[in-house]
């Protein structure tokens, strides 16, 4: 395994996560999935994250079981769709996302996205599959302050994890700064801005000094704000490019120069403007 990729987040319930995992984002071919986990499981990656919408993860459980790592050794991260967003949907959602992967448990669950007026009554349902050891660790997705404040005070259970759009145009301090004081971790999607880096030449210039690539800068400043951070990669070298980021430090000066690149620019969807579809 290459050096670093043992590093691990320990959740709030005590559950240990990888830091650096691999995003599976809408890839469904058969062959795809299985050259993708192949190579990242041969290069060192332990987190692969899927979802109920992506359409893969019977690709990916039995991409995972054709290469033998021990199920131990896996963090496997899936998420429940919108329309299964009630308490008795959710509870069979899972059921059949397990049966899907072919395993017996889910490392962490997410809800996909805060759909208002329901997410209360899911969360509920997520408790009650962590309780029944489906799942080790629970969790949100896209949600902000709001979202969370909603959540928090109807229920005395913290989410593990909020898997949120984050990269350094969208640097969303006041949530990382929530989040931090609510022991809830922060785990980047689309951390490289669906490859948006590279019109940034700040980030060109910081690269080049540490004599490294824009990825790797970004996900070292991922990692160094405290962010998990799960980069989607359908190409080998690519895969191996973005786990070269344990062998150095992003200084505070360059720490603080990419966070003043922030926009509050989005790649992907607004969570409070997200139409969400069936």
């Amino acid at each position: 395994m290459i050096r670093g990729m043992e590093e691990r987040c320990v959740l709030n319930n005590g559950v240990e996560m990888p830091c650096l995992g691999l995003g599976l984002a809408k890839i469904k071919k058969t062959e795809q999935i299985d050259d993708i986990v192949r190579n990242a499981l041969t290069t060192g990656y332990r987190s692969l994250d899927t979802a109920e919408i992506y359409g893969n993860e019977m690709l990916v459980g039995q991409a995972v079981k054709r290469y033998g790592i021990p199920r131990r050794e896996l963090f496997i991260t899936t998420k429940l769709w919108n329309k299964n967003a009630t308490y008795d949907r959710t509870i069979a959602a899972c059921e059949l996302s397990l049966q899907r992967l072919g395993m017996d448990y889910i490392d962490l669950y997410l809800i996909h996205w805060p759909i208002k007026g329901q997410y209360q009554e899911v969360w509920e349902a997520f408790i009650e599959l962590q309780k029944q050891g489906k799942v080790r660790a629970i969790g949100v997705c896209s949600f902000q302050i709001h979202h969370l404040q909603e959540l928090l005070s109807a229920s005395n259970i913290i989410p593990a994890i909020n898997q949120v759009e984050f990269h350094p145009l969208l640097t969303q301090e006041p949530l990382l700064a929530f989040c931090k004081k609510h022991h809830i971790q922060v785990e980047a999607w689309s951390p490289l801005m669906q490859g948006n880096f590279r019109f940034i030449p700040k980030l060109s210039e910081i690269a080049l000094l540490y004599g490294k690539s824009v990825p790797q800068i970004i996900l070292r400043w991922n990692l160094q704000k405290g962010v998990i951070t799960i980069p989607k990669s359908t190409r080998s070298e690519h895969l191996t490019e973005n786990t070269d980021i344990f062998d150095f430090h992003l200084s505070q000066e360059h720490m603080l120069a990419i966070d003043a690149l922030n926009l509050n620019q989005r790649f992907g969807e607004d969570p409070d403007q997200f139409r969400f579809r069936d």
